[in-house]
């Protein structure tokens, strides 16, 4: 495993490079990943614009910024990410966030689609679920994982799916309202759980 983490940190891409690479892909009508579609142009479209709301809007709380000053090691996060993907539109601008709080802290970014061999081996029940934060030490080893979304919305979707037996277009609705009153508080303080342990 450690050669397949390897070779998706050579293809890493920072956070700003990242989104330089969605724009310029919106651009040309496209999205990332090797699907194009109208409807996944459509929702890159759409996380482009969340992004940059996001980058200009989400605020760290006092407690994240002390917890993510106390990493004394150096660690990356590499992330396992799209342009298309709602749930990483709303979590990258405050990991990024977070990750600047840190010099110890390096944040990649890969795209899933050309990562399929890591993305493999960090499944979510099974599936290629985005964004998924793998974190490292320096010899390569894994702190932790994350993803794909915060601790919060998992059950919400969980519970509804439950119910339901499907993740449908309502259930979609109720987790972008609950992402903008969440404000990225439900992602930091699962960091920052697993940081701790």
């Amino acid at each position: 495993m450690k050669k397949v983490i390897e070779n998706s940190l050579e293809k890493g891409i920072s956070y700003n490079q990242y989104r330089d690479l969605v724009s310029d892909l919106l651009k040309d009508q496209k999205s990332t990943g090797s699907k194009q579609s109208e409807a996944l142009f459509n929702y890159s479209l759409l996380n482009d614009r969340r992004m940059k709301r996001l980058d200009k809007t989400s605020k760290l709380t006092e407690s994240t910024v002390e917890n993510v000053k106390k990493i004394n090691q150096p660690q990356t996060w590499l992330v396992l990410t799209e342009g298309w993907c709602g749930d990483a539109a709303q979590n990258l601008p405050v990991l990024s966030k977070m990750a600047n709080e840190n010099e110890n802290v390096d944040l990649k970014l890969v795209l899933r689609d050309e990562n399929l061999e890591l993305m493999d081996e960090f499944l979510t029940n099974g599936g290629r679920s985005i964004p998924k934060l793998i974190a490292l030490d320096e010899e390569k080893n894994v702190l932790f994982t994350w993803g794909p979304r915060p601790s919060v919305a998992t059950k919400m979707i969980a519970d509804y799916k439950e119910a339901n037996g499907v993740v449908d277009a309502k259930v979609k609705e109720d987790l972008q309202r609950w992402y903008n009153k969440d404000k990225g508080v439900n992602v930091q303080e699962d960091i920052i759980s697993l940081l701790s342990n």
